[in-house]
């Protein structure tokens, strides 16, 4: 295990794939981090990582993707939901493909989840000690995008995607007591976030939650500049960071059983590509 080396995980809906590569080969080589942090798919992907479930994220993210249970208009229009949240919340991990829960929690492993609060707009970590038996719960929040997932009720808290508040949390891990981070991150090199053009359309649909509001307005300030922070964390050895290498044709909602395939083969081989840079990372 790194000893002192922390993994922190960017989310992005179906990009995640990518993340699940690369978790893949970390599985196969046995490389494991004393504290793993995550919001959204990459807390999922993290998940069936820290459960050394082989093979689990693929089945799960390729396998289950064309399935109308997992993402649909169907969904939408039954139950205002784009993703199935209970079936891959609750059917997945609980029947099709068992979620390994000791594994798991015998894990010397911190897993933190990051969730959204929507009435502060504010990041709200939840630790081992935080959801204790309710994992399931908090990924749940931590993948519950705006519009497309109804919000989650946990701990007397309001929650929503991890990725709203802060989408790529290494200052968490710094703070948590690990200068050193391996940060995966789901999209290009060049990419940068624009202003939402349908604000208007968060204030109609969220209108007692103006800190919510407030944090969506705000979002592609925050993920700007969270990655020009990274870019000079890098530069100066704190971070090492793992991006797809190229371009990118998986979208957010993407269902192609294929193009996820190519884009979870390519975080395997980034991974496996920059194996001595990891180790050298870590030893150094």
């Amino acid at each position: 295990m790194a000893e002192q080396v922390g993994l922190v995980l960017e989310g992005g809906g179906m990009r995640g794939v990518y993340t699940a590569g690369i978790l893949e080969f970390f599985l196969e080589e046995n490389l494991f981090f004393p504290y793993v942090i995550g919001v959204s798919a990459g807390a999922c992907n993290a998940a069936s990582y820290l459960s050394k479930q082989k093979g689990r994220n693929k089945t799960v993210n390729i396998k289950y993707a064309s399935d109308p249970r997992y993402i649909s208009w169907k969904n939408y229009f039954k139950h205002r939901q784009f993703f199935g949240m209970d079936f891959i919340f609750d059917e997945i991990p609980n029947q099709h493909v068992p979620y390994d829960y000791d594994t798991f929690y015998s894990s010397p492993t911190e897993f933190v989840v990051g969730t959204t609060d929507c009435i502060t707009g504010e990041p709200v970590y939840f630790k081992k000690q935080d959801y204790k038996t309710d994992l399931l719960t908090v990924l749940r929040a931590s993948s519950s995008l705006p519009f497309i997932a109804p919000e989650v009720q946990f701990q007397n808290k309001t929650l929503l995607d991890g990725g709203i508040s802060d989408p790529i949390p290494i200052k968490k891990a710094q703070r948590d007591g690990y200068a050193k981070n391996i940060v995966i991150l789901t999209r290009n090199a060049d990419y940068r976030k624009k202003p939402s053009k349908f604000h208007f359309l968060v204030k109609r649909k969220y209108p007692r939650y103006e800190g919510l509001q407030m944090a969506l307005k705000e979002r592609y300030l925050a993920y700007n500049q969270t990655l020009a922070y990274l870019e000079k964390e890098e530069k100066q050895g704190h971070v090492l960071i793992i991006r797809p290498t190229e371009p990118l044709s998986v979208g957010r909602m993407e269902r192609n059983p294929a193009k996820l395939e190519d884009l979870y083969t390519q975080g395997y081989k980034d991974a496996q590509a920059m194996k001595d840079k990891i180790v050298n990372y870590i030893q150094s």
